[in-house]
């Protein structure tokens, strides 16, 4: 009797998964594919571009700026976004073994932050490990802090994938510079039809790129493939922002500072008008949480960082 609940309720709740996965095909339809019947239009920044178009704008944009890219970070933010993104790894809290799949992570700074933080784990279980022995020889300590030492991350990796091979190349050089070479590999890949089997990562991070994603719904239901079952998304984008007082500030330093900085640093005023613009027509916390929810994601959360100006959004494939 208790097994047959059992089989009913997990079926249950795979119909319930299922039902959401067609009522959100069905709204993909019904607007969305009714769109790209007629013109196939989107938005690049506050301009009107075909699908076709933006794809191209985008990856010229990144390809510009790419040399530039973590100087301008920390211009454009004040050093903040490596807050946000040490506050996202905690979020994440991954354990040694973890398998991640970084979408959108040319620079690589998301995964130097895994690797690190997999390591620190490690290390902690090596000492755990060591305590428990204490009768153990100098000799058989270095012995054991030896064989460690080529599992440090205690087999976890990391795959950076991105669609822009300047920002890769400007990642990879990254890599070599600061000694980053176990547990990580590169592979350039749209994040609209990834290059990797169904159920392979156990983590799926996309950290300020899935606004520039023509096609969002389409990425979601790819890192909803490429996740094992009980894996888990995380997302870092920039959102919208909840205090109005901060809301005023926010645009004009948006709107009259990070353009002239862009100019100033990466010698492109343009790109990053598109990046102010491509912020504020990008989905609110709400909508892309429902989004989520659409593709099959369950227990789908967010939450804001600065008054909204980030936000991290988390759902799992279960």
């Amino acid at each position: 009797m208790a097994a047959s609940m059992a089989v009913a309720s997990c079926w249950v709740v795979r119909g319930c998964r299922d039902q959401r996965l067609l009522l959100g095909w069905g709204r993909r339809l019904c607007s969305g594919g009714g769109r790209a019947a007629a013109d196939a239009r989107t938005h690049f920044g506050f301009q009107t571009v075909s699908e076709e178009e933006k794809g191209e704008k985008v990856y010229q944009v990144f390809e510009n700026v790419a040399k530039k890219y973590d100087i301008m970070n920390d211009s454009m933010s004040l050093g903040i976004h490596r807050i946000w993104k040490d506050i996202f790894l905690q979020h994440m809290n991954p354990c040694p073994g973890t398998q991640l799949l970084d979408v959108a992570g040319g620079t690589g700074d998301i995964a130097f932050r895994f690797i690190n933080y997999v390591r620190s784990q490690r290390e902690h279980q090596v000492r755990q490990k060591l305590r428990t022995h204490q009768n153990l020889s100098w000799q058989e300590i270095t012995k054991l802090y030896q064989e460690e030492e080529h599992k440090s991350l205690g087999g976890s990796h990391v795959v950076v994938c991105d669609i822009n091979k300047e920002m890769l190349k400007v990642g990879k050089q990254k890599s070599q510079r600061l000694g980053y070479s176990e547990g990580l590999s590169w592979v350039l890949g749209n994040a609209e039809e990834l290059p990797f089997n169904n159920d392979s990562f156990d983590v799926y991070t996309i950290a300020f790129g899935i606004r520039n994603v023509t096609h969002i719904d389409q990425a979601l239901q790819e890192a909803y493939r490429v996740l094992k079952p009980g894996g888990r998304f995380l997302c870092l984008e920039f959102s919208h922002v909840n205090n109005s007082l901060v809301s005023s500030l926010y645009d004009l330093y948006s709107f009259q500072v990070i353009p002239v900085l862009g100019e100033v640093i990466a010698g492109d005023w343009k790109a990053y008008q598109y990046l102010v613009e491509s912020i504020r027509r990008f989905l609110t916390q709400e909508e892309l949480k429902e989004l989520m929810e659409d593709v099959g994601f369950l227990k789908v959360e967010y939450r804001n960082l600065g008054s909204g100006i980030v936000a991290i959004h988390s759902g799992f494939k279960l």
